[in-house]
């Protein structure tokens, strides 16, 4: 088969790959219709994930048709559509029991990313996210293997196009369950740092779940201007604002802050050139920059919610005026497999519209190119799905 493997910093290629075979009863085999560049995807390509090798299939967001069923498989069949959720989860441990699928205990043979384990076991493992995850085959690829099939693969309603139910596997529960656990409810406020994605999904939930006022910060002009006519939002551009924290406490009433802060950026927000120099020195694994706004953005008694990815450590946390200001903070990867069923029901109804971020539709053959596009943010590129 066909598929997009690693070969090294910034150098990504499709490559004749073996077929995946079945090697569990409770595995599929699916062959891929769709698939998508995930902006943690541009974290693999630039070398920044540990315990990434050559040759490793990379792609967590995708969806397909069932090809063939390990002798296990009750819950899918073959020729069955469906999307595929990007953590692979047990559906029985003491986490999955608590649905809490992104901390299964029992799919995860790498080593995850902790510093200070103590004896704690790692989370869920991913699909084509390092070996730190499992070192699961992705499904940037012609066909790919499924473990956990009785658990993961969410069959699609006849009708609906790929287009508009790809993102279930990943970045729309990622930016619902980021909008959840910023705590937002009617009349609320919230800024969103990072107008990629996954900060667009949050920012389409936030006005699903009733927030009022929306304030994205971001520095691409064109995806700031995108947020504002899809869901809209109040744009700061950071090349424009210095302290982006002080434009949006002035204008909350009483100066107090927003209610909540989404940080949809993660390790790679662009710090100042002291974090920059840290970082190539590995004296600290992740720039805090858009932390440091969100907690600064933010009013007392305020969620901070983090679903952009961080490891290691990070200078200048301020964990003081976290204290001072009585702060909560809610983060991890998402628990996907539990919010399926309800964004489905809101897709169908027409209060989601997660296509419409779409920019660009390659084949397969076509990804190492569209990788490049996403890293550059060449031809206005907000999203990039693939057809093997």
């Amino acid at each position: 088969m066909r598929a997009l493997t690693y070969h090294g910093s910034n150098d990504v290629r499709v490559d004749n790959m073996p077929d995946p075979v079945i090697q569990e009863a409770d595995d599929i085999i699916l062959k891929v219709t769709a698939t998508a560049i995930c902006g943690s995807d541009l974290h693999l390509y630039r070398g920044k994930i540990p315990d990434t090798k050559d040759g490793d299939i990379f792609g967590h967001e995708f969806m397909g048709i069932v090809e063939e069923v390990g002798s296990g498989v009750t819950a899918v069949a073959k020729g069955d559509r469906v999307v595929i959720p990007f953590v692979i989860a047990c559906g029985s441990c003491f986490f999955c029991s608590m649905n809490l699928q992104a901390a299964c205990e029992t799919t995860n043979t790498g080593r995850g990313a902790i510093l200070n384990k103590k004896q704690i076991p790692p989370g869920a493992a991913l699909f084509g996210f390092s070996h730190l995850y499992g070192g699961i085959p992705g499904g940037q690829a012609e066909y790919v293997r499924v473990p956990k099939a009785n658990v993961g693969p969410f069959k699609i309603p006849e009708g609906m196009d790929d287009e508009k139910v790809l993102f279930l596997s990943d970045i729309l529960p990622t930016g619902y369950q980021a909008a959840l656990n910023a705590g937002i409810v009617p009349g609320s406020s919230v800024v969103i740092h990072g107008a990629g994605p996954v900060g667009l999904m949050a920012a389409a939930c936030a006005r699903l779940l009733g927030a009022q006022q929306i304030f994205m910060v971001d520095h691409h002009q064109y995806r700031l201007d995108f947020a504002l006519r899809n869901y809209g939002v109040i744009p700061i551009n950071f090349d424009d604002i210095d302290d982006p924290a002080s434009a949006i406490i002035e204008q909350t009433p009483g100066y107090r802050g927003v209610d909540a802060a989404i940080d949809a950026v993660g390790f790679e927000a662009k710090g100042s050139t002291l974090e920059t120099a840290l970082t190539a020195l590995k004296m600290e694994g992740s720039s805090g920059a858009a932390l440091r706004q969100c907690i600064a953005a933010v009013r007392r008694g305020g969620t901070i919610s983090v679903p952009g990815v961080y490891a290691g450590f990070i200078h200048g946390f301020l964990f003081g005026d976290v204290f001072e200001k009585g702060l909560s903070f809610k983060t991890g990867q998402t628990h996907v497999q539990s919010y399926l069923p309800t964004l489905i029901e809101h897709i169908l109804k027409g209060d989601l519209h997660p296509e419409v971020i779409i920019s660009h539709r390659l084949s397969l053959e076509s990804a190492a190119d569209g990788y490049r596009i996403f890293d550059k943010k060449e031809d206005a590129c907000r999203k990039v799905i693939l057809r093997p």
